[in-house]
């Protein structure tokens, strides 16, 4: 079946084109380059694993409960809406938020594949170029992996939304090599581990929990790539240059925070966009939930030299100044070691399950 018959509102257009601009850079130095990064693409390599294999497709997913959502953390959840709903209107409505989400989710890592590929042709050292390519391998995965899950499990998807495009658009039609690494590796990045975060430590459900656990586990090294490499090239540029930077992060934030509301789930739901924006706005959840999606992007900013006064002053307004003291290393940390816990909690059912067979095969044999 055509991804196109699984769009619950067709994409304006089957293809977006987007103009590119800025120039291929060639670098014939080959010395070894800077320690830090080459660990860097060392674990990359390390690091890379099979979606098809590492993770158990066989996993049953209810879609109309994937992710467990408590009736509490729904938007609709209190109101009239919510009152005259059936419970296979409610399961709906959990299949379409969840469709919503990880379609998002999808499509920024197809931009975030196409983000790296363009930091491998424009970033002028080769040690950048090589993390790089191995980044855009684990997009490339992770789309793929996306991909599955919303064609075997839900059976549908939502279009890109409106303002990711637009702050993945404004990402890649910047000509300074820079913008890719700022736009993707440390805004849209961020974001999606704060949001595959929160479900993977919210979802009893084992299929998402591992996509999400195995992806925040790639994305941990990618955030610290970004913030290498903007780190040491901020504290080359000018008042002027940096300022320019942060205008381009505060819109983005913005973007961002406004594309959260899951505003088209409830217009397929009969809902007018005003209305639906408003209900999503009042929602004491949603509130939560943007405070937490920051936690990831504020010290990351303020940890590559971008942390001036009318940044501080947008993050204040935004109610997320405070987040900026966050400790950045050790949820990277955290996010490697669920990863590998869950990859030792699965192996080692799998060794009780083959130790079980062989001694029911030997059990059997004796009795026999």
């Amino acid at each position: 079946m055509s991804t196109h018959d699984l769009y619950v509102k067709a994409p304006r257009e089957p293809l977006w084109q987007v103009p590119a601009s800025g120039a291929a850079r060639f670098n014939w130095d080959y010395d070894d380059g800077r320690d830090r990064l080459l660990a860097l693409y060392q674990k990359g390599k390390d690091k890379q694993w099979d979606g098809a294999k590492r993770i158990d497709w066989d996993l049953e997913v209810d879609p109309y409960d994937p992710l467990g959502t408590p009736d509490e953390a729904m938007t609709l959840f209190g109101t009239p809406y919510w009152a005259k709903m059936t419970d296979r209107d409610k399961g709906e409505l959990r299949k379409h938020y969840t469709s919503w989400q990880f379609s998002q989710f999808l499509h920024g890592e197809q931009g975030a594949m196409i983000c790296a590929a363009r930091i491998v042709e424009s970033v002028p050292d080769l040690d950048a170029k090589f993390y790089s390519a191995t980044q855009t391998m684990d997009e490339a995965r992770h789309a793929e992996i996306y991909g599955r899950f919303l064609h075997e499990k839900l059976g549908m998807l939502y279009p890109i939304n409106d303002n990711l495009q637009a702050l993945l658009g404004d990402t890649l039609r910047d000509s300074r090599w820079d913008m890719p690494y700022l736009g993707m590796q440390v805004l849209i990045e961020g974001l999606a581990l704060a949001a595959f975060g929160m479900i993977r430590d919210t979802t009893d459900k084992p299929l998402p929990k591992q996509i999400l656990a195995y992806v925040m586990q790639d994305e941990a090294r990618h955030v610290a790539f970004g913030r290498m490499a903007l780190r040491d090239y901020y504290t080359q540029l000018s008042d002027a240059e940096l300022r320019e930077r942060e205008e381009f992060v505060i819109e983005g934030c913005y973007l961002m925070r406004d594309r959260l509301r899951g505003v088209e789930v409830l217009e397929n739901f009969g809902i007018p966009k005003k209305e639906a924006e408003a209900l999503s706005e009042e929602s004491e959840f949603l509130h939560l939930f943007r405070k937490l999606l920051f936690s990831r992007i504020v010290p990351c900013v303020k940890d590559i030299g971008l942390w001036g006064e009318r940044l501080q002053k947008a993050y204040v307004d935004m109610g997320v100044f405070d987040l900026g003291d966050s400790n950045l290393d050790l949820l990277m940390t955290q996010d490697e070691e669920i990863a590998e816990q869950l990859d030792q909690e699965r192996f080692a059912a799998e060794e009780a399950a083959r130790v079980a067979e062989v001694e029911g095969a030997i059990e059997e044999g004796a009795s026999s």
